[in-house]
């Protein structure tokens, strides 16, 4: 279904730009002062050196995979943040310390706890053992009453076992802190961002996607890169998640293949399109949501690099051959298919005979009749043969130069 719909946008592309090629031909032809008619003509690789599927471009910016951070802890104060935004860091950089001297005191005080349970636990055992050497000697009356003593002591026992295992962990916790006081780098990266307004922390997760806002630090880390882009509400139908894309470079003409992972429609930003309220107040025209790109390789790509993304139909596949718009052949006679070509100033119908069928780009294979080098017009009812030929660049209308035939069959590539 996809397909049959690209294709019947390529096919008003085409209308479009024949109608357009005609209204500036008869405009040309109507200001040529008695110069006879002129049909314009253009080298046959311009048509052949682009696509005709006219896909949408979305911006786009390279990231990382995934980002490590270290989350706030209550229970914590930061003495010193070590790095700031934009610094490289490797697996084992200190990034932050804490202040350890209140972990000190709470250590000294614990371990002293610590002694006065296990001195109060001797003593209760040590109650115990007298009340049961007095027990095996005493009446049968005074029996029952150690009895219900043993059994208070051994109560107390247990509570304070409790107790010591409790304060053993309150003192392991505090070693471990005060161990830690300096909290490296568990990932290669550069930090994304530095928290300052939080004065503790502690916890340490990992997450991925943008971080967590409120995140100490976050590094984002190296490797592994993909590319988030933005899509308009407008256009958002036509990405699907498991889509291949092409990336393009910014400047210079490398391309990377990739995936859409996932579209994040929960994180709409609004973007402003211009438009006003009768109160003459800016209404938010439309939204934009982020999507996300995985590469099949990240070669030559750099972190924060911003790149254009597209819809993978083929376009970047160079296929052998010459392949030719179709809306460029006049097939009326199908046994008889030609264009309209250039042959010595003077415009002639040239045989060409075709090959398979490219229905993703709408373009025939020419397997003979036309050369890359021969100039060649947009097919219209009132091209003859036998009528002058001219570069549509170099046509002159009221002796200025109209360089717009570019822009009637320019793909953007």
């Amino acid at each position: 279904m996809k397909n049959k719909q690209k294709h019947i946008v390529r096919i008003l592309i085409a209308a479009g730009i024949i109608a357009a090629a005609a209204a500036l031909f008869f405009f040309i032809r109507g200001r040529s002062g008695g110069g006879g008619d002129t049909a314009a003509v253009e080298p046959v690789s311009d048509f052949t050196g682009g696509d005709l599927s006219a896909a949408n471009r979305f911006s786009g910016v390279v990231e990382p995979q995934d980002t490590w951070s270290i989350q706030q802890n209550p229970d914590s104060t930061v003495k010193e943040i070590l790095v700031k935004a934009g610094d490289e860091v490797k697996t084992g950089t200190p990034l932050l310390t804490y202040d350890v001297d209140k972990y000190q005191d709470d250590l000294a005080q614990a371990e002293i706890d610590l002694e006065r349970l296990n001195n109060e636990s001797a003593s209760i055992s040590q109650t115990v053992a007298e009340l049961t050497k007095q027990q095996k000697s005493a009446s049968s009356a005074d029996r029952a009453n150690l009895t219900i003593q043993m059994q208070e002591q051994d109560l107390a026992k247990k509570q304070k076992d409790i107790d010591i295992r409790s304060k053993q962990a309150e003192i392991e916790k505090l070693k471990t802190n005060i161990a830690n006081a300096t909290v490296t780098s568990e990932a290669d990266g550069v930090v994304k961002s530095v928290n300052s307004a939080q004065n503790s922390g502690g916890a340490i997760s990992s997450d991925s996607g943008d971080g967590d806002s409120q995140a100490l630090i976050t590094i984002m880390k190296t490797g592994d890169l993909r590319v988030k882009g933005t899509v308009n509400e407008q256009n958002i139908g036509e990405l699907t998640k498991d889509q291949p894309v092409v990336v393009y470079s910014r400047v210079g003409d490398q391309t990377w293949k990739g995936t859409i992972e996932s579209i994040d429609t929960e994180n709409a930003k609004s973007q402003s399109g211009g438009s006003y309220a009768q109160d003459g107040s800016e209404e938010t025209a439309s939204s934009n949501y982020p999507f996300y790109v995985k590469l099949e390789s990240s070669e030559g790509l750099m972190m924060g690099q911003h790149v254009y993304l597209e819809p993978d139909n083929g376009q970047t596949e160079k296929k052998a051959g010459m392949y030719l718009p179709e809306f460029l052949i006049d097939r009326s006679d199908e046994a008889h298919p030609f264009v309209w070509a250039d042959r010595n100033g003077r415009l002639k119908k040239q045989a060409v005979t075709l090959g398979e069928y490219d229905e993703e780009n709408g373009a025939y294979e020419i397997r003979s009749g036309l050369k890359n080098t021969d100039q060649i017009a947009i097919p219209d009812g009132a091209l003859k043969e036998g009528m002058k030929t001219a570069p549509m660049s170099g046509m002159t209308v009221n002796g200025g130069s109209d360089d717009s035939g570019d822009a009637l069959y320019s793909s953007g590539r």
